[in-house]
């Protein structure tokens, strides 16, 4: 087989030692017989286990993000309602802007999440019919000979730089 990147030989090893893309799933390519694509919510736990322990590792919903947004916007009324009412509001009211900032930001990022993840399962990834025809033998690497190097008579003399300055220097007298 041959790496369909840089058309090197590859012989049963994951990684091109030519050009080093990853060809582990080219034999299965070939054989039709491709994995088939794990579901968005499966690959999601196994990649950060059943019950996370912090937040961040649930996966996004529609009603997370807009949660931590609505959450932003209620720090963010509230540092300008501190700012305006509070005794000593104006001396600290902006602090309250960083996890109204934050809030906001993660329930944005969420959504975005949540976009991105609805985009990858509107467009699967591509299902190929096997191949009714049996692999081809790999065909032998042509052997290249290295070219052969010019005898002392085929050498040509090198023009001098110093020569080629002054021809040009006198030209502009």
């Amino acid at each position: 087989m041959y790496c369909p990147n840089c058309a090197a030989p590859i012989d049963g090893v994951k990684f091109c030692r030519s050009c080093g893309t990853n060809v582990s799933l080219v034999p299965q390519a070939l054989t039709g017989q491709l994995p088939a694509p794990v579901a968005v919510e499966e690959d999601w736990h196994t990649r950060h286990g059943r019950r996370g322990r912090r937040r961040g590792n649930r996966p996004p919903t529609i009603e997370g993000a807009a949660n931590n947004f609505f959450i932003g916007l209620g720090f963010l009324f509230v540092s300008l309602a501190v700012s305006q009412y509070a005794p000593a509001g104006h001396i600290w009211w902006f602090w309250l802007l960083i996890p109204a900032f934050s809030c906001m930001g993660a329930g944005v990022g969420q959504y975005l999440k949540l976009k991105e993840l609805a985009r990858q399962q509107q467009f699967p990834a591509p299902q190929y019919p096997p191949a009714n025809f049996p692999a081809a033998p790999a065909a032998p690497a042509p052997r290249l000979e290295a070219p052969s190097a010019p005898t002392t008579s085929e050498l040509a003399t090198p023009v001098s730089v110093t020569e080629h300055t002054t021809r040009h220097l006198e030209q502009n007298r």
